[in-house]
């Protein structure tokens, strides 16, 4: 390796110069959009299997996140490594399937290898390539031509704006995609559950409520000392009262009893209708974790609790706390 030479760059000028390489690569790309795109789109839309998106080395990689996207916006999909398909994971591939080739020479030993099954398979090919004249682009079906004037490696041999430019094809055929299959956020939701708008649009209030033996509850007719207990046992900082029939009538918080101590009244010679709150603000269980965060939040005062009813019936079946939809990532 030659010695350090950083005394001779200029750091700002080289990435501009990588940026600027990039950006041309795809406003040529962009002018060799034809109907050989349109024609792409909508096979893959049609694909009665799946989207089979393969490459090697770089183009791999790429391969592999248009594969995840697609997957994450609708269009079944999954990535095949060529190298491995040549040694029975070609299997992976049946009739009805559409593979999506990524090459930028079009020349790669193992796909021109994997040709010949997808042809007995009666397989159809688009390929990703910056060489329209190639072994892979005569082969294939359908050719998405991405022409590469120059990587942006000072050497022009790393994949650079070849990878960039595959990947903006592959995720304009990702997003194409999706809106035609008028995939909205709730079907993204659906597919990333683990992720912030995955839980604002599915998870409910029943899933975060403490409920059961974690509820705190008591009665109208229990006593003061009931109550206290009950809410220092829950460590929730407040308790719903309900009536015979498990019906919320009041909310008794730590507020409330500060409120009743600032006041010098003896608070054990009270009644627990004395000191709750008989008008309380409460949320379904069937409702959105997010409504009942929203609600607590956008108050002149934050609410930190809000008991837990059934929408039919009534009766109390949990208490939410605001801490807990904080640590649900909401």
């Amino acid at each position: 390796m030659a010695d350090s030479n950083t005394d001779n760059i200029n750091v700002l000028d080289e990435i501009d110069r990588v940026f600027q390489l990039e950006i041309d690569t795809l406003v040529k790309v962009r002018e060799s959009l034809n109907g050989n795109y349109s024609e792409a789109t909508h096979l893959l839309y049609g694909c009665q299997g799946k989207v089979v998106v393969s490459g090697a080395g770089k183009s791999g990689l790429i391969a592999q996140k248009v594969a995840a996207t697609m997957v994450s916006t609708g269009t079944l999909a999954t990535f095949l490594n060529p190298s491995d398909g040549l040694h029975g994971d070609v299997g992976i591939i049946r009739k009805g399937d559409v593979v999506l080739a990524i090459s930028k020479s079009g020349e790669t030993d193992e796909l021109l290898d994997v040709l010949p099954f997808l042809k007995q398979a009666d397989v159809p090919v688009i390929l990703i390539t910056a060489n329209s004249k190639s072994a892979m682009a005569r082969n294939a079906k359908l050719v998405l031509c991405t022409p590469v004037d120059e990587e942006a490696c000072p050497l022009n041999l790393a994949p650079t704006s070849s990878t960039t430019a595959a990947l903006v094809v592959g995720d304009a055929l990702a997003m194409t995609l999706m809106k035609m299959r008028g995939f909205e956020p709730e079907n993204f939701a659906a597919l990333h559950p683990g992720g912030q708008l995955g839980k604002r649009l599915l998870m409910t209030v029943s899933d975060i409520m403490r409920s059961g033996n974690d509820n705190p509850i008591v009665t109208v007719a229990d006593t003061v000392h009931d109550m206290l207990y009950e809410i220092a046992n829950k460590r929730c900082g407040a308790v719903s009262v309900v009536d015979a029939d498990g019906k919320l009538v009041g909310l008794v918080t730590d507020h409330d009893i500060r409120r009743v101590l600032e006041q010098d009244k003896n608070l054990f010679s009270l009644g627990i209708p004395d000191i709750m709150n008989a008008n309380p603000t409460f949320i379904h269980s069937e409702a959105k974790a997010i409504e009942a965060l929203e609600l607590m939040e956008n108050r002149a005062t934050p609410f930190l609790v809000l008991p837990v009813v059934q929408e039919q019936g009534a009766k109390v079946v949990g208490m939410i706390h605001l801490h807990d939809l904080v640590a649900k990532g909401l």
